[in-house]
């Protein structure tokens, strides 16, 4: 059976906190700051999270990240500007790397499923990574075309609607919990810095690689 499979970029597909790391790090290099790139990734990362579960009704992607940075420049005591930082932050995805087994792996996945995206992310900085060219464009389903931000049940509930046969894969404890909870038939890639929580729902299914996916969603039957 073919069926549409989505992929959420920043944690599945791309490692966003060494391309992140790397962006604020080059801020901070340049800026005089003692703080290192990794360091204001990870004060960064969980407040952008909360910012996107706070929206109740969808913003663009640059408004939560803005309102999470300057509230890690807060708690860093640092002098920065947020909003400036954040359009650097964006331009810089371009440069974001994939995991090393994502380039192959989602092409030989495309030879028998649709491949594409279920993300928290803007049209225009999708499109400027290294995952846009390896996606059907007709199923990458942002955040700004779905208008809602994971974790709220309507980024999934208006994803099942909107694709038919649709497999989420999903890495992170709060993508994994939204798919599920929307009866989205979902497949966890496991990838570094992310766990599950003990206490939550698990997918039947767990790989350590994109070319593991192609059984797993075949016992999905």
């Amino acid at each position: 059976m073919r069926r549409t499979v989505t992929f959420d970029l920043f944690s599945a597909l791309i490692d966003s906190r060494t391309g992140g790391a790397a962006a604020f790090g080059r801020l901070s290099r340049d800026r005089g700051w003692s703080v290192t790139g990794v360091q204001l990734y990870d004060a960064w990362d969980p407040l952008n999270k909360a910012a996107q579960r706070d929206c109740r009704s969808w913003l663009p992607w640059r408004e939560p990240a803005t309102t999470a940075l300057s509230r890690a420049y807060d708690e860093l005591g640092l002098d920065g500007d947020a909003p400036a930082d954040v359009e650097t932050l964006a331009t810089s995805m371009t440069d974001w790397p994939l995991w090393p087994d994502v380039a192959d792996g989602l092409h030989r996945l495309a030879a028998h499923h649709r491949v594409g995206l279920l993300s928290n992310v803007d049209d225009d900085m999708f499109a400027r990574t290294a995952a846009a060219r390896l996606v059907d464009r007709d199923v990458a389903l942002t955040s700004e075309r779905l208008r809602a931000y994971k974790p709220h049940p309507d980024i999934y509930l208006r994803a099942r609607d909107a694709v038919q046969q649709l497999v989420h894969v999903a890495t992170s404890e709060r993508d994994v919990r939204g798919a599920l909870e929307a009866g989205i038939p979902t497949v966890r890639l496991r990838r570094p810095g992310h766990e599950l929580d003990p206490d939550g729902p698990r997918p039947a299914s767990e790989v350590e690689t994109v070319d593991g996916l192609a059984g797993a969603i075949a016992d999905l039957g």
